[in-house]
């Protein structure tokens, strides 16, 4: 994942453009994708799809021609979706198109102005203080025009065509944490699940943030109903603890599964309620779809200093947070893979278990309580009634013990699953 990350560093994104497109042609190398274009000037829903923007090349000059503030250095000095501009400008008309961090004087901060037509350069604090010269020439060849809005779509067929949405922005340039991490953990997630048994069906989008959501779910309104869980990923590859943000819903199975899996981790984390700021969660979760997609980060957006930097950078994403990312959401997934509703074959009092080689040959033993403890618990609570995961969470035991003290049972013939009932949110 690392390395598909440092890959994928310098390519320049947009909300449109080539970068977009050349950062999904990439993973298609990885994942069969699915490119879908959509034009200029489409209506989704109360917002339209933009104009498309690409960069060729940025500068800000001395009037001798050197370039003091250069695109081909670092994507993240022009501001994006700035409008094509050629000129020589005042060192004060030039003030107004500046944007440096005075708390941090080495960063570059990453600005856009999508939908009101500026232009601007980003540049250190400290490079922004060497400006003395009284006239600069400013150069921004781009183009802003009708072209379409990139988004790559993976769908992974399961036995079933129920749903789960598995969603990460591309539109950032050489932002590491605050977008690439998500692409890389959601690609190599699709790699494994390709090759795995599956119960559900596995959609992967791939999308500009805010405006590429707009669009698919415009474009999929009818469709919708199948998801029955989803996570956007973003931020999941800085040295911080875990945090999960709940879909709108709170209670939804994958609020659960996460709270769930999280619990039992031994690992520091944060459980937050949702609120209508953050990533594409926002629009999974508005009223009129009400998905059940939660949001995994580590560090949120905002509460770490490099956040839309320079600085978050390949040195601030860690190899071992990616890996434990993906981990934790396959363990997540697992659960709702294997969550179902056991039925007791034989409900009148507790089964004889020694008989059946299921129960300590010697009582007063230690050994294997806690697993008989998950036995019991799921021979008491096969009504029918409860799913696997509520039974973990009533005995607080790992839903990993609790699912193979069912499969046992269920091979020793004492109880069966019921798996369609609880393929619920």
């Amino acid at each position: 994942m690392y390395g598909l990350m440092k890959e994928l560093y310098p390519i320049c994104r947009s909300i449109t453009g080539n970068g977009v497109r050349e950062t999904l042609a990439r993973l298609g190398k990885r994942v069969p994708l699915h490119v879908h274009e959509v034009a200029s000037g489409t209506p989704v829903f109360d917002w339209m799809v933009p104009l498309e923007w690409n960069v060729r090349d940025a500068y800000l000059a001395t009037i001798d021609g050197h370039r003091v503030v250069d695109f081909r250095d670092n994507n993240l000095h022009v501001v994006g979706y700035s409008v094509p501009f050629q000129g020589r400008v005042s060192r004060d008309e030039l003030e107004s198109h500046l944007h440096s961090l005075p708390e941090h004087p080495d960063w570059i901060p990453y600005r856009t102005s999508y939908y009101k037509g500026n232009w601007g350069f980003c540049l250190s604090h400290r490079e922004r203080l060497e400006l003395r010269a009284a006239e600069y020439d400013v150069r921004i060849e781009a183009t802003l025009e009708k072209g379409s809005l990139t988004y790559g779509e993976l769908l992974i067929p399961g036995e079933s065509d129920q749903e789960i949405l598995i969603s990460s922005h591309v539109c950032h340039p050489s932002l590491c944490n605050d977008n690439l991490s998500g692409i890389v953990v959601a690609t190599m997630l699709a790699e494994l699940l390709s090759g795995m048994a599956r119960t559900y069906s596995y959609r992967f989008l791939f999308i500009p943030g805010t405006i590429g959501s707009i669009t698919w779910l415009a474009r999929n309104q009818d469709q919708v109903g199948r998801i029955q869980a989803g996570l956007v990923l973003t931020g999941i590859g800085d040295g911080g603890g875990v945090t999960y943000k709940q879909s709108r819903r709170g209670i939804s199975l994958i609020d659960r599964a996460m709270a769930h899996v999280l619990k039992h981790r031994g690992k520091s984390y944060r459980i937050i309620e949702f609120y209508p700021y953050g990533y594409d969660e926002r629009q999974y979760c508005s009223p009129g779809f009400n998905l059940p997609v939660g949001c995994l980060m580590r560090t949120p957006h905002g509460e770490y200093p490099e956040y839309h930097t320079s600085a978050d950078n390949l040195e601030l994403v860690k190899a071992e947070s990616l890996q434990d990312s993906l981990d934790l959401v396959l363990n997540a997934l697992y659960v709702l893979e294997n969550d179902t509703k056991p039925v007791s074959k034989n409900p009148f009092c507790e089964p004889q278990l020694g008989r059946r080689g299921l129960y300590r040959a010697i009582a007063g033993q230690k050994e294997g309580a806690s697993s008989e403890m998950a036995l019991l618990w799921v021979l008491n609570m096969a009504d029918g009634e409860h799913s696997l995961l509520d039974i973990a969470e009533k005995a607080q035991i790992p839903f990993v013990a609790i699912h193979a003290a069912s499969k046992l049972l269920e091979a020793s013939g004492l109880v069966r699953a019921n798996a369609v009932e609880a393929k619920e949110s």
